[in-house]
């Protein structure tokens, strides 16, 4: 069993502070940056163009994953005190809405460019697990989205929280989420059948939705919002949402592929 006393911040300068939270989005959006130049995109006119991408994608991350917390797990809080929306930096992402904000700025750029959305959400597909990876871990320094009770041997105490030994959730959320995801569309990106543009992008919203929808089952559900339909977290309704989405565009493209 572990006993986690992380500081949040990672560095102090005076009076500002920098958050390991930060820093996780930071490095995650500069190694999937590197990666897709580096060894995933092949195609010179995506290259050229992916700067300018990433720009509108951080645009979308952010505002995405601010707006999908404000209107999908806090909506009666920041509906009567609206200005606290725009304090990002005091805390409250949503993945999902982070996801959103990327589709609709992958189908805005590439109308303007005349490209398939698929160029670029295919890539980012393949290497987003890398930022949830970190993310999560950052999670686990700041004693968030922490897991139900649990006397297991690895069994972590957040001591900023109480005293009770629980589930890492953050944890199983970084090795299935990011590390294991990011090993299976690694390993069918060299598959011939994966190639059809939109595969990726299913097979990465299968297996994330698949893999966050049962370890909600070992996370404490969200104070505001508890569980909801059919007992069921937000997480794992809009998870579930995401899936049949995965599940359609896996088959349909790979169906396409068949045919051609």
């Amino acid at each position: 069993m572990f006993i986690n006393n992380f500081d949040p911040v990672a560095i102090q300068i005076f009076s500002v502070e920098i958050r390991w939270y930060s820093l996780a989005y930071i490095v995650g959006i500069l190694a999937g940056w590197i990666l897709s130049k580096k060894i995933f995109i092949s195609e010179l006119n995506i290259k050229e163009k992916f700067d300018d991408f990433i720009t509108f994608a951080i645009l979308g991350i952010i505002v995405g994953g601010r707006l999908g917390y404000v209107l999908f797990y806090n909506f009666n809080y920041y509906s009567n005190n609206f200005f606290e929306i725009f304090r990002v930096w005091q805390g409250g992402m949503s993945f999902h809405g982070g996801l959103l904000g990327i589709i609709i700025v992958s189908i805005w750029f590439s109308k303007k460019n005349n490209h398939n959305p698929f160029d670029y959400l295919d890539t980012v597909s393949i290497v987003a697990p890398i930022g949830i990876f970190f993310g999560r871990i950052a999670n686990f320094i700041n004693s968030e989205l922490y897991g139900f009770e649990s006397d297991l041997p690895w069994a972590v105490k957040f001591i900023q929280i109480d005293n009770l030994y629980r589930h890492p959730s953050q944890l199983y959320e970084a090795l299935f989420e990011g590390l294991i995801l990011f090993l299976i569309l690694l390993y069918f990106k060299s598959k011939k059948f994966a190639k059809n543009p939109g595969f990726i992008s299913g097979l990465f919203l299968f297996f994330y939705s698949i893999f966050r929808f049962c370890i909600e089952f070992f996370r404490v559900p969200d104070e505001q919002l508890g569980y909801l339909i059919f007992g069921l977290t937000m997480g794992q309704i809009i998870s579930f949402i995401f899936l049949i989405i995965g599940i359609y565009l896996t088959v349909k493209k790979y169906e396409i592929k068949k045919i051609s």
